[in-house]
């Protein structure tokens, strides 16, 4: 069976495409076109209601040759990233912003600042090539060698200072980081970026940071597949916050409301985290900041709020050490203290234990 074009609408009708391409071989024949030039088939392109007609691009229309630059190209290929460099720059001095291939060049001294261990030079060229060629098909290819800078600083590697790598440039490279998170914002480059960053705080544990970054990171990228190990690792962050029995229990009550919602989402997760030991040791420490509380107010002479919270502890967590304790200490309180309704379990910011939910987590 012949192959069936389809038809296309046009002002007068319809035309099939195998029809088109035959009166644009005629017409360049007419004109007297070379034969090669009219064995070619046309690029049409639907504007409004009508099918135009788009040149190819001829050796006229093409990017004019750099010799120069081509010579600069090769010898930062060949390892010879000086000569290449000072090729460049020659090639630069002098011409406008406008001219053409200058993105190339900039591109190319920045490659080879960049392979000459002059990171934060290469970083300034680049942005200078992005800055005045944001149009410029290297623009993706700028983006990640700045990437690429930046998580070098942030695995150790140094500024040279009179010859000697010994400047560490972590800050600089957070703000090189944010920078790319401007200058594409939403594109994979830029969820790189924000991980990357919420990382390297993870890692300094610096966790106020790194939790903030990582709830931007899932507000702003809610589809990652990399969402259940981000919301892990924020739920350890905010967890990391809390500092002892002693001081506030908020990043405790967060922690735990993570983890909670994670091993109801992922469960397999959980299992492999071990996640409802995790979960049990946060109610043990909530167990124990609860008896603690208490017996300050038994020392300090408030026997109200003492007994408020030995009860509390007492139906919150039955089964703990510190619940037999908050027994004992309740027999030594007057009677008049224990007429008031007993509080209700797993209220404020004490939660139940998990084996008090027999059907799963809540």
């Amino acid at each position: 069976m012949p192959r069936q074009f389809p038809r296309l609408p046009l002002p007068g009708g319809t035309i099939t495409i195998a029809r088109m391409r035959v009166r644009s071989a005629i017409c360049a024949a007419i004109v007297g076109v070379a034969s090669i030039a009219c064995g070619a088939e046309s690029t049409w392109e639907l504007r409004g209601d009508r099918w135009v007609e788009i040149p190819r691009e001829t050796p006229a229309t093409a990017p004019a040759v750099e010799p120069l630059l081509d010579q600069a190209e090769a010898m930062i290929l060949a390892g010879n990233h000086k000569a290449g460099l000072r090729t460049a720059v020659q090639w630069m001095r002098g011409k406008p912003k406008d001219t053409p291939q200058r993105d190339r060049a900039l591109m190319l001294i920045a490659e080879a600042s960049y392979l000459e261990g002059d990171r934060i030079d290469a970083y300034y060229y680049l942005e200078q090539l992005m800055d005045e060629h944001p149009d410029s098909p290297l623009f993706h290819r700028a983006l990640q060698r700045q990437y690429d800078i930046a998580d070098a600083f942030l695995n150790g590697y140094k500024r040279v200072f009179i010859w000697f790598p010994i400047l560490d440039a972590e800050d600089e490279a957070i703000d090189m980081l944010y920078r790319l998170q401007q200058r594409a914002p939403g594109s994979a480059i830029a969820e790189k970026a924000l991980l990357r960053t919420a990382d390297h705080y993870f890692n300094k544990s610096d966790f106020d940071l790194a939790s903030d970054a990582y709830g931007v990171y899932l507000s702003s990228y809610g589809r990652s597949p990399l969402v259940p190990q981000v919301r892990l690792k924020r739920a350890y962050a905010t967890l990391a916050q809390f500092r002892g029995i002693r001081y506030d229990a908020t990043p405790l009550i967060d922690a735990r409301a993570q983890l909670v919602d994670i091993a109801n989402t992922y469960p397999d997760i959980a299992d492999e985290e071990g996640l409802d030991d995790l979960i049990r040791r946060i109610d043990e420490t909530f167990a124990r900041k609860l008896y603690r509380t208490a017996d300050f107010y038994r020392r300090t002479r408030e026997p109200k709020a003492a007994v408020y919270h030995y009860r509390y502890l007492i139906a919150t967590f039955p089964n703990s050490p510190e619940a037999k304790l908050a027994a004992e200490r309740l027999s030594e309180f007057d009677d008049t203290y224990l007429q008031e309704p007993p509080p209700n379990p797993g209220e404020g910011y004490a939660p139940r234990l998990l084996r008090d939910y027999p059907e799963g987590y809540r």
